[in-house]
């Protein structure tokens, strides 16, 4: 699995924090790290938690990421951000328990965190017993054992209802501000790390446009 990791502005400090305790954990299991910043909170360029919604919606939906790391200084607004997109669901990930109940119950192919919130001392550890639920016990799975099977059927409920609830990506990003989406886009490794990685020839394309 390849796991995107983004920061928006104001917790662009703890980037490297983040990604040591992502590699730590996620690498053994045979997952990959992208890491595509911001780097650092003096970075050129800056992204807000919105602009983190829609990178991520750009990642997954072009397959150069399976998963993405994201958040801000509670997580809920990154949240919001990345679930206003299609082909991105989105989970509030602040313990190891959120962690594991939303990859066994919600299936979901991201999590926001708070950076800040409740980020004191152990915070590093905290991330770590995240990843650790969030990757290293499989996805959809259920939970508890006899809610597996209702879990299971709501969550195909729920694909069906965002299936027609959306409308395909490209659509969305041409309907949004263009200066938003270039600065989506404007991360020093961004297209060293997209373009060798996007498996969606036309998302590429229109990607190209914007840089």
């Amino acid at each position: 699995m390849k796991i995107a990791l983004i920061n928006e502005n104001s917790q662009a400090a703890k980037n490297g924090i983040i990604e040591a305790a992502l590699k730590k954990v996620v690498e053994p299991m045979g997952h990959e790290v992208v890491n595509y910043g911001m780097y650092a909170a003096d970075d050129k360029a800056q992204l807000t938690y919105v602009q983190c919604g829609i990178l991520a919606a750009i990642l997954l939906n072009s397959g150069a990421a399976d998963y993405v790391i994201t958040g801000c200084g509670t997580g809920e607004g990154a949240m919001l951000a990345l679930n206003s997109f299609p082909g991105v669901i989105c989970g509030h990930v602040e313990d190891p328990v959120d962690a594991y109940t939303f990859a066994h119950v919600n299936d979901g192919n991201a999590v926001a965190m708070p950076f800040a919130k409740g980020f004191g001392w152990g915070g590093e550890l905290n991330l770590e017993y995240c990843f650790e639920k969030l990757f290293g016990f499989g996805h959809g799975q259920g939970y508890p054992k006899e809610r597996v099977e209702p879990e299971q059927r709501n969550k195909k409920i729920l694909d069906g209802v965002r299936a027609v609830t959306f409308k395909p990506l490209i659509d969305c990003l041409k309907s949004i501000d263009p200066d938003l989406l270039k600065g989506a886009v404007a991360g020093e490794k961004f297209s060293e790390l997209f373009f060798a990685s996007c498996k969606d020839a036309e998302l590429a394309a229109y990607v190209k446009t914007l840089l």
